[in-house]
């Protein structure tokens, strides 16, 4: 995946049947970047908030399947991937099969402590 393909990657698997124009499709795309704010908020804090950020994971893969997992390692920053990661881990969605580089990733355990107390 690079710049000139992701957004083709997303219309390709975005499945929203209340979505409308393409300016629904821009607002589901735009929780990659609040997702990106909150993680980074995370990093620099050290205050998680797991429940919105557990909305946003699940809104994104409502609309957007299996390739949400992808496109979040694509448009998020590598320095935030182990949070990423707990959070894809929490929710069941890191596929076992085929094993990549996302298996190698270190999950964040932090992140994982407060997200089992959900």
């Amino acid at each position: 995946m690079n710049e000139d393909n992701y957004i083709m990657f997303a219309i390709k698997h975005y499945e929203n049947p209340h979505a409308v124009t393409q300016e629904d499709f821009y607002e589901d795309m735009k929780r990659f970047k609040w997702i990106k704010r909150l993680l980074r908020r995370y990093k620099v804090t050290g205050v998680l908030k797991s429940h919105l950020l557990t909305n946003h994971f699940i809104t994104l893969y409502n609309v957007f399947g299996e390739a949400t997992t992808p496109l979040l390692f694509y448009k998020i920053d590598s320095d935030l991937w182990p949070v990423v990661k707990s959070f894809v881990v929490y929710l069941g969605r890191l596929p076992e099969y085929p094993r990549s580089a996302l298996h190698d990733i270190q999950l964040d355990q932090d992140c994982l402590n407060d997200l089992n107390r959900l």
